[in-house]
């Protein structure tokens, strides 16, 4: 019987089948503490006026800057691969959370 043996160093990630399918998102709204990044993913849908966050994604900012980065780093590789990704000129309705500011 073989063993799955780690090299030192090496991370072993699981995906589970529930989150292997994905959420869509079009719409992400950032905010921030002095601590922490909080991602909200949110499906506009046409013609509602009302949009549900369908997940949320709390960072550390060394965190949020490295997946910052990579994301850089992979939208330039997707580009070389297919080319320039358009940006509509598209405006989303007012926003209003009636959330508190964030604290610490």
């Amino acid at each position: 019987m073989a063993e799955n043996k780690n090299k030192p160093g090496q991370l072993n990630i699981e995906l589970p089948e529930e989150v292997a399918e994905g959420t869509y998102s079009n719409l992400a709204i950032i905010s921030h503490s002095n601590s922490e990044f909080v991602v909200d993913f949110i499906r506009l849908v046409p013609n509602v006026p009302k949009a549900k966050v369908k997940s949320r994604i709390i960072l550390t900012p060394q965190h949020a800057k490295r997946l910052m980065r990579a994301l850089v780093d992979n939208v330039k590789k997707f580009e070389a691969q297919h080319g320039m990704i358009e940006e509509p000129d598209q405006q989303y309705p007012p926003m209003n959370f009636n959330t508190p500011k964030a604290q610490a």
